[in-house]
């Protein structure tokens, strides 16, 4: 085997081992030097050095930007600082997801190049959001409200004295679209959705108006069988795992409350929602039996046969196949929640109670998604049993 020979700069051989050289920033801002040794290869070392010295690079931007000791801030720097040490402490999980996706996969691959903060001006940030926008028809308007908000920050913050996000082109926001099925439609995907595995989520989509995040973190236990109601006091989602400066590596699972506090409610469930869940019940108890000791038991009305929880694109996945299966058009698990809504007000509920039943956070939330649909002449309850309505809705 080669011999390694010991070479002058970060790494170096000494006493029998390989080291190299670290710098730790300090509290004060000062700046230890020294080393680390114990490896059996230069190539250890040099691995070791890399990690050591992205750590060091990421104190040292973070010890500028919380302490506003360097005037010379970058662009790039000061948004990533913002994202990770402000905006994420404090807004909820799919609030951060979503901001971690208009931050690390479109603004940041799209800044060719980088400038100080203090010289940012609205005619970069127009050139920046319009290669953003390619991107797809809603980046635009999501890039602007994460750099507006990031901008804000660092006018309160004194790095710049006016905002210059205020004085670039606004992106139209893309008016969510809402699939309304037919009642022969509906007759067709309830007898596909029969047969499928994923028939329980898709009768609580439809019926109660949940969440995908709020079906996927359901458990038994929340469910009143006396009653026939259901508590929602939770919801499962997808958290991105992100190295700093780096785009999002995963998605990791996660138990959140639900996504306001409009969301913690009771709803009335159908009959033959009920009827299904103790179908799931006992499907899972078998699975409790096969798998016994190997059998990660969560609790969750949504799982995989061994307990743990389905992935969050599972449920959209599905319904996917199954309408293309069944040639039906395209639906997903939000598209269900929509119809709910749809339903209660053809039903003639007051918006302010759908609002509630929605869990959304105002009415206005509510009137901006289904005004359209206010209007709609085909009445799709005509097959339907009502005793599905929740309980606050007559």
């Amino acid at each position: 085997m080669k011999k390694e020979n010991p070479q002058k700069g970060r790494s170096f051989f000494e006493n029998n081992s390989w080291y190299h050289r670290t710098k730790i920033l300090q509290e004060d801002g000062t700046v230890k030097y020294s080393k680390k040794g114990g490896f059996a290869t230069r190539q250890e070392a040099e691995k070791s050095y890399n990690k050591y010295e992205a750590e060091f690079k990421d104190a040292v931007r973070t010890y500028q930007l919380a302490h506003q000791v360097n005037s010379e801030v970058m662009l790039k720097d000061y948004l990533i600082y913002w994202f990770e040490e402000v905006f994420s402490q404090r807004v909820e999980s799919t609030t951060r997801m979503v901001g971690a996706y208009a931050l690390y996969d479109l603004i940041l691959p799209h800044m060719e190049y980088d400038i100080k903060v203090k010289y940012t001006n609205a005619e970069y940030l127009d050139s920046l959001l319009a290669r953003v926008a390619k991107a797809s028809p809603s980046a635009g308007n999501k890039g602007r409200e994460i750099l507006n908000l990031a901008m804000k920050e660092a006018v309160i913050s004194g790095y710049i004295k006016t905002n210059p996000v205020t004085g670039t082109k606004p992106y139209k926001r893309a008016k969510p679209k809402i699939t309304i099925l037919s009642r022969e439609k509906i007759k067709a995907f309830l007898k596909a959705s029969n047969k499928s595995n994923w028939y329980l989520e898709i009768l609580l989509g439809l019926f109660c108006g949940l969440r995908k995040g709020e079906i996927l973190g359901l458990k038994f236990s929340d469910f009143d069988l006396e009653k026939n109601t259901v508590s929602i006091e939770r919801q499962l989602v997808s958290d991105p795992v992100i190295k700093k400066g780096s785009k999002i590596e995963e998605y990791k699972l996660t138990e959140r409350a639900p996504k306001t506090l409009n969301s913690f409610r009771t709803l009335r469930v159908p009959e033959m929602v009920m009827q299904e869940l103790e179908k799931r019940r006992g499907l899972v108890e078998k699975n409790k039996a096969k798998y016994g000791e190997d059998y990660m038991d969560h609790d969750y009305i949504s799982c995989q046969a061994n307990g743990e929880p389905h992935g969050i694109t599972s449920m959209n996945n599905a319904l996917t196949k199954l309408c293309i299966k069944n040639s039906l058009p395209h639906i997903t698990i939000h598209g269900l929640r929509h119809m709910y809504a749809t339903i209660l007000l053809e039903m003639e509920v007051s918006l302010i109670k759908i609002s509630a039943l929605l869990g959304h956070s105002s009415v206005h939330t509510t009137f901006e998604y289904y005004c359209d649909c206010m209007d709609e002449n085909e009445n799709i309850l005509a097959f339907m049993n009502h005793a599905f309505v929740p309980m606050d809705a007559a």
